[in-house]
């Protein structure tokens, strides 16, 4: 039995252009906007000019009435024009002289008439006259450029993107003053028309990376794009990796410094979140805030990241494998004071490791989901009940829920990688629970060679890492002092490596 094709066309509009009459127009529009009343029409006419009859079509919420009103209405129906000989010319008299506006365009294709009604353009319609014109009236709310609440910093700029493009694209010019700096616009989702602007350092930016985003983003074809997530999941390299490989911020100052060094930044129009690429793995390691304090106290901040990754993803599983399958490389006080703890726990350690584990994740999810007071309350509270209770209870011991203490504190530090390091950290559980230590030096293994063979947009994830060159370790696992710093990342910047060219020349004599 065939199926039945109950597919709708999806623009019934496209290819329609407009009539002569204006009556005929604005039935079309009315038509196409059938039961929205958001959609506002406005018929008005000039004192001096009987041929000039329009009709204003707006979306109400989305632009600036005080500017319709004083850039259209007030000018047309106040206009002392009266020279208009003939319908042909009447558009081009109505922009140069009554029009007050300084973007303007002429259109005769309905679906384009739309798009910018629904972009928050105004359009007007005129008698006798197959073309429209659309105004740039957009003007709804937008919120305040505040510190985003997940980065927060001790030092450095307090501002954060909004959900407004044309907001963050001003963000990131009062950075980058150069003419050089390129925002590229791009229109995705079918239905949504999801504006999205492709941002690069043209001379700096490889340009085979460049390409290559290009190339993805025009290759998507969705409904609806929402949120830059979308354009994250659809465009990313290794999809199924619990690593990502396109990094995200809400801070205008760390997707400046990632153009500077020659990566790409996309911007969605409608989310604050502004995705950066290509993304290697020490970033996740990297917060702006290093760049703003001193070199020595940065570079011991970063290597505590570094422990912490170690620390979360590995002291629950050499835990387990101690006291289940290698007992005898502890300490005999240490053993029998675990043993103690341990006696009356009736299930065994990777069973304890693995729940606390989980109910640690649904205490952090549960505080992250609740409103601010309420969640840190019941982050608190949860963690210290639930433990002291379970300890009393004997459904756990006691060094389980210091090691899952632990292993929840140092997840915080590097918080953008949560996801991957509750899978590395299961998946370590489970080998050791089975094979004892080796099956966590083979999870390492595979986990080592897993990085080794992801790329970011042609960029190998695990770059530097391991490098015996100086200039490649300068911003790693340490962050050297900006006059040690050259070079741009390497690979990243095909054109104008050196950072400081003048610095350079005066070390290289």
């Amino acid at each position: 039995m065939k199926r039945r094709k109950i597919i709708k066309e999806d623009y019934p509009i496209k290819g329609i252009k407009l009539k002569y009459q204006l009556e005929e127009n604005i039935k079309i529009f009315k038509d196409i906007f059938k039961n929205d009343s958001t959609i506002k029409f406005r018929q008005i006419k000039s004192k001096s000019c009987s041929k000039l009859k329009c009709c204003i079509i707006f979306a109400d919420g989305m632009t600036n009435r005080e500017i319709i009103n004083d850039s259209i209405v007030s000018p047309i129906t106040n206009s002392t024009i009266n020279h208009i000989t003939s319908y042909k010319n009447l558009i081009d008299i109505i922009i140069d002289e009554g029009i007050i506006s300084d973007h303007v365009e002429r259109l005769e294709s309905i679906e384009k008439l739309v798009e910018a009604l629904l972009s928050g353009d105004s359009i007007l319609l005129f008698d006798k006259v197959n073309e429209g014109v659309t105004v740039d009236t957009k003007g709804w709310k937008t919120r305040a450029l505040d510190e985003p609440p997940t980065e927060r910093i001790v030092r450095g700029p307090r501002e954060g993107f909004t959900e407004s493009i044309v907001v963050n694209t001003s963000l990131i010019r009062r950075r980058i003053k150069n003419s050089d700096l390129r925002f590229v616009f791009r229109e995705i989702g079918k239905r949504t028309k999801t504006q999205v602007s492709i941002c690069y350092i043209e001379g700096i930016a490889n340009e085979k990376i460049v390409e290559e985003v290009f190339k993805r983003i025009d290759n998507i074809d969705m409904d609806s794009i929402l949120e830059s997530g979308y354009i994250d999941e659809l465009i990313r390299d290794a999809p199924f990796s619990p690593f990502k490989t396109i990094n995200y911020t809400e801070r205008p100052d760390v997707v400046a410094g990632k153009i500077l060094e020659g990566r790409v930044a996309i911007l969605c129009d409608g989310t604050p979140i502004v995705l950066t690429l290509p993304f290697l793995f020490m970033e996740y390691f990297q917060v702006n805030e290093d760049y703003y304090s001193g070199y020595i106290f940065s570079s011991i901040n970063r290597l505590l990241r570094y422990l912490a990754f170690f620390i979360s993803t590995s002291i629950p599983a050499i835990y387990v494998a101690l006291i289940t399958s290698h007992q005898e490389m502890i300490p005999t006080p240490l053993l029998l004071s675990i043993s103690s703890a341990r006696e009356g726990v009736p299930f065994p350690t990777i069973f304890e490791a693995l729940v606390m584990l989980l109910v640690f994740d649904l205490i952090r999810e549960g505080g992250l989901r609740l409103p601010e007071p309420v969640g840190t309350t019941v982050s608190i509270v949860g963690a210290l009940v639930l433990g002291e209770a379970a300890v009393s209870a004997k459904i756990v011991s006691a060094p389980i829920v210091i090691v899952t203490a632990i292993t929840g504190i140092t997840t915080f530090l590097i918080y953008k990688m949560t996801g991957a390091l509750i899978i590395i950290r299961t998946i370590f559980l489970l080998l050791t629970a089975v094979l004892g230590l080796y099956g966590y030096i083979f999870g390492v293994i595979g986990v080592v060679i897993h990085l080794m063979s992801i790329r970011s947009f042609g960029i190998p994830y695990m770059i530097n890492v391991g490098s015996i060159n100086k200039q490649d370790l300068k911003d790693t696992a340490i962050r050297a002092p900006w006059w040690f710093m050259y070079y741009r990342p390497k690979l990243l910047s095909s054109k104008n490596a050196i950072r400081r060219p003048y610095a350079y020349k005066r070390r290289s004599k």
